[in-house]
């Protein structure tokens, strides 16, 4: 009987979130990627073909853990909480997982997106269609009715609190607690009707 791999998907992925966040994209090969969990080189290609492979599991594991909160927030009853949740899940995400909040300062495209498995391609797109697909409900909830107050919606729950934590992953700092407010007064102006946050 063949002795189980003591190296799994995930502690691989692990390291390839650690080296990623340290040193960018360039920095994950399979050479590094084994050599940091102290593993044989074979045991990644056990687990991934190639590097493209290797990158785009990387990418999209840690987009799932990032999106699945995100799109939980959405689902709130009330269109003004949700918006205010999802747009403060980016930054407590972000606070409490450095490491894979720095690997999606980066683009799919700088993890070799065009060499990726075409079921990875296809696995992004539907994604990202999901992710767009659940803010503009959500701005049509808020009673968004044209394409400039849907583009609101947008920037508030997306491009805001993402732009917030960007310099602070840029610096290898901590996201501070008071993003959260600035988030939250922020978003909250954007959104249809303006005004504060809700409590």
């Amino acid at each position: 009987m063949a002795r189980p791999s003591r190296y799994g998907a995930s502690d691989l992925l692990d390291a390839a979130v650690r080296l990623a966040a340290e040193g960018g994209p360039a920095a994950v090969t399979m050479a590094a990627v084994a050599k940091s969990v102290g593993a044989p080189s074979g045991s990644v290609y056990h687990r991934f073909a190639d590097r493209p492979a290797l990158l785009s599991e990387l990418w999209l594991r840690t987009l799932d853990n990032f999106q699945s909160g995100f799109l939980s927030a959405l689902e709130s009853t009330a269109p003004r909480t949700a918006a205010m949740d999802a747009a403060r899940h980016t930054v407590c995400w972000a606070r409490d997982h450095p490491a894979e909040a720095r690997v999606l300062r980066y683009n799919p495209r700088d993890f070799e997106q065009a060499r990726w498995p075409q079921e990875a391609g296809r696995a992004l797109q539907a994604a990202n269609t999901r992710v767009y697909g659940a803010v503009h409900t959500l701005a049509h909830r808020l009673g968004a009715t044209g394409q400039v107050d849907v583009e609101r919606v947008v920037v508030a729950v997306i491009d805001v609190p993402y732009a917030l934590v960007q310099r602070h992953l840029q610096e290898g700092s901590p996201v501070p607690s008071h993003v959260l407010e600035t988030v939250a007064q922020c978003t909250a102006a954007l959104l249809p009707g303006g005004g504060e946050p809700p409590s």
